[in-house]
């Protein structure tokens, strides 16, 4: 019996190391779940590249304090946008509600493609006039890609929607190329046109606004949406939501969409918008619309993220909706 009893007491003394072990680890694995739990990131789990099995997993900040987002922001804070420069305005009364770095000289991309269709308008050419996409039209500057191939004959009603609403840029390129005088001539009737508006600090290099010589600024690009908005062409077709065309080699029609999903959402009310992207000028967008009952001019350059300028869009809409509109320009901030 004594001999039992030793051999107990051996036996649990050996496995005392090995309880002590586990009850640690299991420790050690709770206070780990907590502090998971209790961190101010965000775990996103993505999906398989493709290349491997593996899943990768990223670490999301929160919402950076700077910006509020849009689902959560009802105007009653203070209005911060991502675009570095913005500048809106009453249109109806010219008072400025809000303005940031408006006087600063920067790169437009595609918001040129305004001054394009005011100044083909201005020329009164025939719009029924078929015209074919040239290798000239090919952009070899950005490389940028097209659905219109070399060759495609298209009306100038047809190019004049493509380049406005979807910012075709070969649609564009065959506007100027195509103009009385052709390319050289377009270029100086658009600085003509720039100079005529008021837009001192404006200088245009091409049709298409991929050349980063395009450059504006805020409150000049305030007169050229004015100015724009009374063609109603462009009216029309920058606010189309999306349209078929019939394309060379293309057996069935081609759907060509807005860049501006604000105008496919239909939410807001627009009366003239234009979107514009290249590297050295970030994402811009322009815009007449109807905000709180009053029309209204809005300005967004230089925006960092690619739904940005949009959100930024949407924060502008629910601060006015939510302050008194005659007492936002006490409110402009710089």
């Amino acid at each position: 019996m004594r001999k039992l009893l030793l051999l107990y007491i051996a036996l649990m003394l050996s496995l005392s190391p090995m309880a002590a072990q586990a009850a640690a680890k299991k420790t050690q694995k709770q206070v780990t779940a907590s502090k998971v739990k209790a961190s101010k990131y965000k775990l996103t789990k993505y999906k398989s590249d493709g290349h491997t099995n593996t899943q990768r997993v990223h670490i999301r900040r929160n919402q950076p304090s700077g910006i509020i987002a849009n689902e959560i922001y009802n105007g009653s804070e203070s209005l911060r946008l991502a675009s570095s420069k913005a500048l809106v305005i009453n249109q109806q009364t010219g008072e400025v509600i809000f303005a940031k770095n408006t006087n600063l000289s920067t790169p437009i991309a595609s918001v040129t493609k305004l001054m394009t269709a005011m100044v083909m308008l201005d020329a009164h050419l025939p719009m029924d006039d078929l015209l074919y996409i040239a290798d000239e039209d090919v952009d070899y500057l950005k490389n940028t890609r097209s659905r219109l191939a070399v060759g495609t004959s298209l009306t100038r009603g047809e190019l004049l929607q493509l380049a406005l609403m979807s910012s075709e840029n070969r649609a564009a390129a065959a506007l100027a190329r195509n103009y009385p005088g052709g390319f050289p001539a377009f270029m100086s009737a658009m600085n003509r046109k720039a100079v005529v508006l008021g837009m001192q600090d404006t200088h245009f290099y091409d049709a298409t606004g991929l050349d980063s010589n395009n450059v504006s600024t805020a409150e000049d690009l305030v007169k050229m949406v004015n100015a724009a908005y009374q063609y109603t062409e462009i009216r029309q077709v920058t606010t189309t939501a999306s349209q078929e065309i019939t394309l060379y080699n293309h057996k069935n029609p081609v759907n060509f969409v807005n860049t501006n999903s604000l105008v496919r959402g239909g939410e807001w009310t627009i009366g003239l918008s234009k979107t514009g992207f290249i590297n050295e000028a970030g994402r811009c967008l322009v815009m007449q619309a109807e905000i709180a009952g009053q029309p209204m001019i809005i300005v967004l350059l230089d925006s960092a993220g690619k739904a940005s300028r949009l959100g930024d869009a949407n924060r502008i809409r629910k601060w006015i909706e939510y302050n008194d509109t005659s007492t936002l320009g006490e409110k402009v901030s710089g």
